[in-house]
């Protein structure tokens, strides 16, 4: 188990969910002669003024109001995702000049599948658990791709979750250790000029999401000495709705403890801000003293599991930004052809 050496915990937070919304019956409208087989309700999908960049200056916008601490006393931006707006220009950077974060600030782009938000937030843990910065921020965001007709096209969705990492006295939620588990396993990858990514099958699930996601939440459990009853609530990766559901029974957790973080079915998989965006849920129905447990899943492949104690801090920030309900709650209802058009499937060149 990790551990910083100072403590730390999360002192602002904040969510993003475009306003878009495709039912998951438009897509098998259109390619399954309205077979009834939708993994989820409908998904959410970017504007086309929207990418990466927008959606993490609006959550971290959040996050920020949240902390009530200057930008400029922020010491590092880091910005995980899988579809970051370019292939060589950092995200990070337009993210920290939008916040008045710059000039003194590192500032870098993680990439780690799914696992990038989570990958963010535990680098971030790093850097003020060792004492090099008092605040840094860690965004999860994606505007993720999936290919007409795939099974991803179902689920890939749009937005993500933006946390301020402090000191624990500040905080709103104390950070009480993290354990991560990585191997090699290929279940999901896009080569370079490979306009979609490509997956498994069902190679995803048992190899993939399960064995990893089971490793990191069995290891860290252990290393804190607790058990899932511990927990008032849980959030996992949520590539759909059935994985999260079976991983928490495996685990022994309780639908009550999956229910606030499990978004899925109502936004689809928001890839690097899936975890992220469930955590930003729960906290804000959380209360002092609540323990909250989160575990990510990043194809290729690794999950990293964090576990969190609320303080007394949390009621007075929570109502100080828009909630993601709100976000969830504000939509606009498109068809595929509208959905085809905001996203770029259709070329003239």
């Amino acid at each position: 188990m990790m551990k910083p050496s100072r403590s730390v915990g999360i002192i602002g937070y904040g969510a993003y969910v475009p306003r878009y919304r495709l039912p998951a019956t438009e897509i098998s409208r259109i390619w399954r002669g309205g077979l009834q087989l939708e993994p989820i309700q409908e998904k959410s999908v970017p504007g086309t003024d929207e990418d990466v960049v927008t959606m993490s200056v609006e959550a971290a916008r959040n996050a920020l109001m949240r902390s009530d601490i200057d930008p400029e006393e922020i010491r590092a931006v880091w910005v995980g995702s899988e579809s970051h707006p370019y292939a060589v220009k950092p995200s990070s950077t337009i993210v920290a000049e939008a916040l008045g974060i710059t000039p003194h600030t590192l500032a870098a782009d993680f990439e780690f599948a799914c696992k990038a938000g989570s990958e963010a937030m535990v680098a971030a843990v790093s850097l003020v658990g060792s004492g090099m910065g008092d605040y840094a921020l860690a965004v999860g965001m994606d505007t993720a791709q999936g290919k007409p007709g795939d099974a991803l096209e179902y689920t890939a969705a749009a937005g993500g979750g933006a946390f301020i990492i402090g000191p624990a006295a500040e905080s709103l939620a104390e950070i009480e250790g993290v354990l991560s588990f990585v191997t090699d396993t290929p279940d999901f990858w896009r080569r370079e000029n490979q306009k979609y990514p490509e997956h498994g099958g069902r190679f995803t699930g048992q190899p993939a999401y399960f064995k990893h996601i089971l490793n990191s939440v069995n290891g860290l459990l252990e290393e804190l000495q607790r058990t899932p009853e511990d927990y008032d609530f849980v959030v996992f990766h949520q590539p759909n709705t059935k994985f999260p559901q079976r991983v928490a029974k495996e685990l022994g957790f309780s639908a009550a403890q999956l229910e606030t973080g499990l978004l899925s079915p109502r936004i689809g998989n928001t890839y690097a801000g899936s975890s992220l965006i469930g955590l930003t849920a729960v906290l804000d129905q959380a209360k002092p003293g609540n323990q909250v447990l989160m575990a990510s899943f990043g194809s290729g492949a690794g999950s990293d599991a964090i576990s969190f104690k609320v303080t007394d801090q949390i009621i007075e920030r929570q109502s100080k930004a828009l909630t993601t309900e709100d976000y969830i709650s504000r939509r606009t209802q498109i068809d595929y052809a509208e959905y085809v058009r905001m996203r770029g499937k259709i070329t003239l060149k």
